[in-house]
Order: structure tokens, then C-alpha cells, then sequence
């Protein structure tokens, strides 16, 4: 809407608000340009008559609201990126509500989930067409709790910048998908011998708004595809899957860049090559092949990122608490790809002792792992928390990650501080 109203008013009053604007400025707002304000704002308008055409009322011209979203911070608006603070991912199980949304292209305008289709071809012994119906009385239907994490989550603490968006440590969910194996539907299929990845499409559309524009279509190692874990999914946490989520279908592959889990999914198709889509190619979503200086110019010598690497999460308390007493319980969550985390410890002396955290088992593979422990601090004043995670190939997160350009797979330790009284 902003952006609409900032390169054509005249068009954006016309569109949004069925509002003519006339040479005075004065727009006139009725039937259902009127009702889509108000439901917009949450209100009726007593004074309509007089509001200036071009105008955003001030309900609308703040911090960008999502509708469905509660409390997350919006970094980009097109495409829409939006991060939750690390103290409101405190679930276990992430609400929809909280689950950061991250879409590298425009949302179809028009979602309906009767009329959906999904086909699957390629190199395949039969293609097929199904409806999300036919999905859910064609295959089981299974339901997990899967970890999905961006990875440029903790770009924005590269030094020097990398460019994209700058997410801190919100980038990261756990809900529970319901759906049906991207496996069980590719052996329906009848997946030829050759095959080496799979490739995605969906229903968005490129963020320059243009016909020449391709949408993001990334794919999987055909290994990943036939991971049990590896679902078409059609609700989030036993409802429809939120429209900015990638309703109403979408894949979901945990553990690796969420980028591979397509939204809006209209199309998987099979591949004797790796899979060479929009974010595919470059530098996209790939990083060097040895560690590199900062800075340092670097020819195409990438490697495309798979399994995310070993992290935790401090999701209570938030940074910046205030504790009265100096009993605190520290808890939070854990993951670590297609590995499982072993333990979590944390230090409140700056890293020369450690503490172990009490850790649960995954609810199920795939699941992140929630810990929890109650820390005695020594006596008054400002402390710092560090969280580590070790997974269970021996991998610890570090104090800081090596620097590469496009800023993914930041695993640093997460810090928090509070202050005892």
C-alpha cells in the first residue's frame, strides 16, 4: 500500500479505496472502499467525508502489521520479511502466530484450497495431478513438529555487512505441520532411475512485479525428498497454514535452508541434474568452499548450503531483565539439521566456567529441543548469559562464525544480559 501511494496516489485511492481524488485533494470514500478502510483500521470513520485524498490514516502508517502476526519485527516489505523477538519464541511448539514469515517473492492474490492443484512430474514413470482433497485421501496423513530456520538468520551480525536481510535471531520456528510424505507421493509417481534432485514451483511471483522476473524454484538432493520428515503440508498447528506461511500448500523439509520448502506449491518436478531454478544458481543460498577473509573478493567457488549447523536459542529471560532475587530460570530451545543436539551448557562468567542445562529428547525427529535450568547468580549486578549447543556428531556452536559474503549459517553463541538487584 505504501509503496502503491508513493509512486502513483491518484492510482492507489482508485484501487484500494474506490476513491476518486479530485483537483482539490479531496477524496470521497463510499460502499466498498469505505468498508475495506474501516475493516482495515478496525473501526467506521465518522468524518470520512473530510479525509484528504492520498491520504494513510496514522492507524495505517506505522510499524507494518501482518494480520495473524503477533509481535514480529518486520524487515523487509517486498518481499516481506519478518523476524520474532527471541523472548516470544518461548513455546515449545511455535504458535502461528509467532512463526517468522520469510518470502523471497509476491503472494498469489488469490488463494483457494478447493480449487488447488499440485502436479508431479519430471522424471517420473506417470505424472500426476492432485487436489489438496486428493492428497489427503490418497496418502497418510501424518503430523510433525518441524524445525524451519532461514539461513541468513544472524546475518546482521556479520562484520563487514553482508547484504540481505538483516535478521537477528528470530529467524527460527517450530510448529507442527500436518500433511502427507513428499516420498509417499513420489513413489505414487514412480521415480525413474537417474534421478538426482528434485525442483519446486509455486504461485508467487517475482518482487519486480514483471513478466521477465522468475520466482524462486529451489530443490532437494532426491535423498532429502525421500526423508520421512520431508512433507507436503496443508495445515500449521491443526489449522490452515497462514497465507504469508505459504498456504494453503507448501513443502516443508526441516533442518535445511527454509528456502526449500516452497510455499504456495503448485509444482515438483524430478531432475538428473541439480536443479538450476532463480536462487538456485550464484551465490544464492551457498557459501565458500574454505574459510575466506572479510572482505575477501571470491571467484564461484561455493558449495549449496544442506543440513543448518548445531544453534541455540535463549527465550527466557529476555535481554535486558531485571531480576529481584538471584534465582533465575534460563530455558530455551535447540537444534541442529539433520543431527540431533546432546547437550546445552551455559556460563554467566564470560565463558570460563560452564553449567549443564537440563535437555530434553525431540518430540519427534526433526523437532527442535527444549532445555531449561536454574541459574544462582553470586550477587548483584549485570551478567551475561551465554547459551552453547553440542550436537550429537561432537559439534559445538563457537563465539563467532567465519565471515562469508552473502551472511548465512550464523551459529554463534546466543548472549542475553539482565541485571540483579
Amino acid at each position: 500500500m505504501r509503496e502503491l501511494y508513493r509512486y502513483d496516489p491518484d492510482k492507489a485511492d482508485r484501487l484500494l479505496f474506490s476513491r476518486v481524488t479530485h483537483p482539490d485533494r479531496r477524496g470521497f470514500l463510499k460502499g466498498a472502499g469505505l468498508a475495506a478502510m474501516a475493516a482495515l483500521i478496525g473501526g467506521t470513520i465518522p468524518f470520512h467525508r473530510t479525509m484528504p485524498g492520498h491520504f494513510i490514516p496514522v492507524a495505517l502508517a506505522g510499524e507494518p502489521v501482518i494480520q495473524g502476526k503477533d509481535g514480529l519485527v518486520v524487515l523487509n516489505d517486498r518481499p516481506l520479511s519478518a523476524e520474532t523477538p527471541a523472548h516470544l519464541l518461548d513455546d515449545a511448539i511455535t504458535p502461528t502466530e509467532r512463526h517468522f514469515v520469510r518470502n523471497n517473492g509476491i503472494p498469489p492474490a488469490s488463494i483457494d484450497a478447493a480449487a488447488w492443484t499440485l502436479t508431479i512430474d519430471g522424471l517420473v514413470e506417470t505424472p500426476l495431478k492432485f487436489g489438496i482433497d486428493d492428497l489427503k485421501r490418497g496418502f497418510d496423513v501424518v503430523t510433525r513438529a518441524l524445525t524451519l530456520e532461514c539461513a541468513g538468520n544472524g546475518r546482521a551480525f556479520f562484520d563487514p555487512p553482508a547484504t540481505g536481510a538483516q535478521w537477528t535471531y528470530g529467524a527460527v520456528a517450530c510448529s507442527e505441520w500436518t500433511g502427507v510424505r513428499l516420498a509417499d507421493v513420489l513413489k505414487a509417481a514412480g521415480v525413474k532411475s537417474g534421478v538426482v534432485y528434485t525442483a519446486h514451483e509455486g504461485a508467487d511471483t517475482h518482487p519486480s512485479g514483471t513478466a521477465s522476473g522468475l520466482p524462486i524454484s529451489r530443490g532437494v538432493p532426491i535423498a532429502k525428498a525421500m526423508d520421512p520428515d520431508s512433507l507436503i503440508a496443508f495445515a500449521q498447528n491443526g489449522q490452515p497454514i497462514h497465507p504469508m506461511n505459504g498456504a494453503p500448500l507448501r513443502l516443508v523439509f526441516p533442518g535445511w535452508p527454509g528456502s526449500c520448502s516452497q510455499k504456495w506449491l503448485t509444482r515438483v518436478w524430478l531432475r538428473d541434474r541439480v536443479h538450476d531454478g532463480a536462487k538456485m544458481t550464484g551465490r544464492s543460498y551457498r557459501v565458500p568452499d574454505r574459510p575466506v577473509a572479510p572482505g575477501e573478493q571470491l571467484a564461484e567457488d561455493f558449495v549449496i548450503i544442506e543440513a543448518m549447523p548445531v544453534k541455540s536459542l535463549i527465550t527466557h529471560p529476555a535481554t535486558g531483565h531485571r531480576a529481584a532475587a538471584r534465582e533465575l530460570e534460563v530455558r530455551g530451545h535447540a537444534w541442529a539439521g539433520d543431527a540431533t543436539v546432546d547437550a546445552v551448557s551455559l556460563s554467566i562468567d564470560f565463558g570460563a566456567t560452564w553449567m549443564e542445562a537440563a535437555l530434553d529428547e525431540p518430540v519427534n525427529a526433526h523437532a527442535w529441543q527444549n532445555w531449561r535450568t536454574v541459574i544462582e547468580f553470586p550477587g548483584p549486578g549485570y551478567y551475561e548469559i551465554w547459551a552453547r549447543a553440542t550436537d550429537s556428531e561432537g559439534v559445538s556452536q563457537p563465539h563467532a562464525v567465519a565471515w562469508n559474503p552473502k551472511g548465512y549459517l550464523n551459529n554463534a553463541m546466543h548472549r542475553v544480559y539482565v541485571t540483579v538487584a
